[in-house]
């Protein structure tokens, strides 16, 4: 089932929960934790609250056998270090408050650490029709959470699905605000000579969103975060421009893989798909141009 801690027993867990306003997902991520096929004796539970507007006695109610800790400072990366920092296991497992956790996820997660020094698992987009998704949620089955290609193809997982020995972490260093977190954080234990790896049997799944506005609030977060690290590297300015200049020509070939998705039922729901995509990708363009704009002139 995965490393020994020392004395032949397995390691203790940390499952560090970052929570904003959410209760209702984090009670349901909560209960399939605390079903988890791993030890129960060998696992703890850690949430750290942004600035919940209902109050950390709130959130207490809602994780009864979890440890509530304040996160002052605003934002996921943050937060998890507050979590992280609280937290007394050999491994951390880490994961959003609406995601949904499979009952093996933890021992499938600490299990990939035997070969790796910090994975990332699957995550399953779920809508709320399997066989009616709007157009929205047609989208993000096709194109979100990608964690296989992120970290095979890219070099980074996302934080939603995370699995780290502790001590890696520690010589690593906390998240960084207002980047893009996990990506800067899996860089710079790569160039540590840390070892990144997929984890396909940790499964966690998330919900795809369902509205413009919750699409488009996402990535002008993302697009945010994205041009404050671009700046941070030579010629990152140019780059980032370059990259917003070629988004919309990337419709095409990424309407291609929509229509040609197993994860779609019919052809409305990939063309409801591209209609997002198209949409999507011209935003990003005229946002990334916007912020380098603003920031030359």
């Amino acid at each position: 089932m995965g490393p020994k801690a020392n004395g032949g027993q397995q390691p203790l867990v940390s499952v560090v929960i970052p929570h904003f306003n959410d209760l209702a997902n984090l009670k349901v991520c909560y209960s399939r934790i605390m079903r988890q096929s791993w030890p129960a004796d060998r696992l703890e539970v850690i949430v750290a609250d942004n600035n919940s507007s209902c109050g950390l006695d709130a959130v207490r109610i809602a994780v009864p056998n979890a440890m509530v800790v304040p996160a002052p400072v605003q934002g996921a990366g943050p937060a998890r270090n507050a979590g992280i920092q609280a937290s007394r296991g050999e491994v951390v497992a880490l994961i959003d408050s609406d995601c949904v956790p499979d009952p093996n996820w933890v021992a499938e997660g600490v299990k990939a650490l035997e070969q790796f020094d910090f994975v990332g698992g699957r995550v399953l987009t779920t809508t709320r029709s399997q066989e009616r998704p709007n157009a929205i949620e047609a989208y993000e089955k096709v194109f979100n959470f990608n964690f296989r290609h992120y970290i095979e193809k890219v070099g980074f997982t996302g934080t939603g699905n995370m699995f780290v020995h502790r001590k890696v972490f520690d010589r690593v260093g906390g998240f960084r605000l207002d980047v893009c977190e996990d990506v800067e954080w899996s860089f710079r234990a790569r160039a540590m000579g840390y070892r990144l790896g997929y984890a396909n049997s940790a499964i966690v799944s998330h919900p795809a969103r369902r509205s413009w506005q919750e699409l488009r609030r996402r990535w002008a977060r993302m697009e945010d975060e994205h041009y404050e690290w671009a700046k941070e590297h030579a010629h990152g300015r140019l780059t980032y421009a370059l990259k917003a200049l070629v988004m919309p020509v990337s419709v095409a070939p990424h309407s291609i893989k929509v229509l040609l998705s197993p994860k779609l039922p019919n052809l409305l729901s990939r063309l409801g798909a591209i209609v997002v995509l198209t949409r999507l990708r011209f935003w990003r363009a005229y946002k990334m141009l916007h912020l380098v704009a603003v920031d030359t002139f």
